[in-house]
């Protein structure tokens, strides 16, 4: 049985939606099951119906500050949608340790620097301002330290003289829609072993 995959975004969801096609075109054995915001005015939500994936909103703000409860929303959504695994793409929220927990080692993520380098926000400014000569992106597996779990693929790319924050950002974006379907692909391969 081919495991449901959840997609969680925040915003447009172009990773979500390589994901998607990646799965569509059999490149993974998987059921993109439901694409799940916890922001409104999320783009992403409108594309995953244009694919003909199930999507969900998860307003954060209903929950006023309120982690638990949405955490609680979230998990109960998961479980009744048969969930295997989680795939953050570009989900701008952190997840307690406790929800984690909950999904110990099937939650990905993917993050625009070469990890463990750069964790958290401004991957692309704070490479630049370092005078790296590459930067990339990371797919990880999520534990409750901020961007710390095990690295199970990266892509790079050279970051040039002229290069911005913006512009870096694109071209690693490119890489991103390559690499998180290959990782994602593979570790499904690996969970049936």
């Amino acid at each position: 049985m081919k495991p449901r995959i959840a997609i969680l975004i925040s915003g447009g969801g172009s990773n979500m939606i390589s994901l998607v096609k990646s799965i569509n075109a059999n490149k993974i054995n998987a059921v993109a099951a439901i694409v799940i915001s916890n922001c409104k005015d999320a783009n992403g939500l409108k594309r995953a119906k244009d694919l003909s994936v199930p999507s969900k909103l998860i307003d954060q703000k209903k929950f006023e500050g309120n982690q638990e409860f949405f955490e609680e929303s979230l998990h109960e959504t998961l479980k009744k949608e048969n969930i295997d695994i989680i795939c953050l793409a570009g989900f701008m929220k952190i997840l307690t340790k406790s929800f984690i927990d909950k999904w110990n080692n099937r939650i990905l993520n993917i993050h625009p620097s070469l990890l463990p380098k750069y964790k958290g926000l401004n991957t692309h400014q704070r490479a630049i301002d370092a005078s790296d000569y590459k930067s990339g992106c990371s797919v990880h597996i999520v534990t409750a330290e901020l961007d710390g779990g095990m690295v199970l693929g990266q892509k790079f790319v050279n970051i040039d003289k002229n290069d911005t924050a913006q512009s870096l950002s694109k071209k690693v974006l490119i890489e991103e829609h390559k690499l998180y379907p290959e990782v994602l692909n593979k570790f499904i391969q690996n969970l049936d072993k």
